[in-house]
């Protein structure tokens, strides 16, 4: 007897959307086709470059997989990066920008096809994400927060279309403009500091005091940086209000040892707020 039974296998889906397909037809049919069809060729050798393989390709989506979910993940920061560079003329009234969602999941597997609920949820994730951007179920976060060079922002569960609400992330990069899909992929930290420094020589960036002390509070954790900023003006406020008295240091140290005590107390149930992840 034939076997009928459905065969199922663990998996990482991407699916990635044209934003505003229809209106960027309705304005050049032709010319949107030809962007298509030279992104899509893009898109089908990254993803063949990180051992995936496309699915499908109906209407401005397509439908890849791919074993391992960090090659998915860092396959389509690449994707927008690509896509990002190719677009060489910025003054573009509407620039073809893709949205990217990636999702680890259970799928359904007929012949080269694959099914359920695993690329449902993909599709939906691709909805949340910004033109250029990419956003990854919690699953997909889980494996990959700790081994690639990105950062995420924690959407919550969001409402998705015929699909049961799930927390989801953003992929962030230190230089990724918001909403603008800017990517820099595999910048080591030696190149963003040299990039920097450029930036504060040029002459028409931020002072550069002004720079190193607002990116280094960016890296510290929220409530660090925000303790140590109100310090600051509570330091320069006792400075010009009259230095020969001297106050700040009972407040400064009542601000900071709150500090210290929330995060102490906050790193105790690690374990059970990882598990609510």
């Amino acid at each position: 007897m034939p076997d009928d039974k459905v065969k199922r296998r663990l998996t990482t889906v991407l699916c990635a959307d044209v934003y505003g397909y229809s209106r960027l037809m309705e304005a050049d049919e032709a010319g949107t086709l030809e962007t298509l069809r030279r992104y899509r060729t893009a898109i089908a050798g990254l993803v063949e470059r990180h051992d995936g393989r496309i699915v499908n390709t109906w209407g401005d989506a397509v439908i890849a997989e791919f074993a391992s979910v960090v090659e998915a993940v860092q396959c389509a920061v690449e994707i927008q990066q690509e896509i990002s560079n190719q677009d060489s003329d910025p003054s573009r009234v509407n620039p073809m920008r893709f949205r990217i969602g990636i999702n680890l999941g259970d799928v359904m597997v007929d012949g080269s096809d694959i099914y359920g609920d695993g690329v449902n949820i993909a599709s939906r994730l691709q909805e949340l994400a910004d033109p250029g951007g990419v956003v990854i179920s919690s699953s997909v976060y889980d494996q990959v927060h700790n081994k690639l060079s990105v950062g995420f922002d924690c959407l919550g569960q969001r409402p998705m279309k015929n699909i049961a609400p799930l927390t989801s992330y953003r992929v962030t990069l230190g230089d990724q403009a918001a909403g603008r899909g800017s990517f820099a992929v595999n910048e080591s930290p030696a190149r963003r500091k040299e990039a920097g420094a450029m930036r504060m020589d040029d002459g028409h960036g931020p002072s550069s005091w002004t720079s190193v002390v607002s990116d280094w509070l960016a890296k510290l954790p929220r409530p660090v940086a925000a303790a140590l900023t109100v310090s600051g003006f509570l330091i320069l406020i006792n400075l010009f209000t009259g230095a020969h008295k001297i106050w700040f240091h009972w407040p400064v140290a009542a601000i900071l040892f709150s500090v210290v005590l929330r995060m102490a107390l906050g790193h105790r149930p690690e374990s059970d707020s990882k598990g609510e992840r």
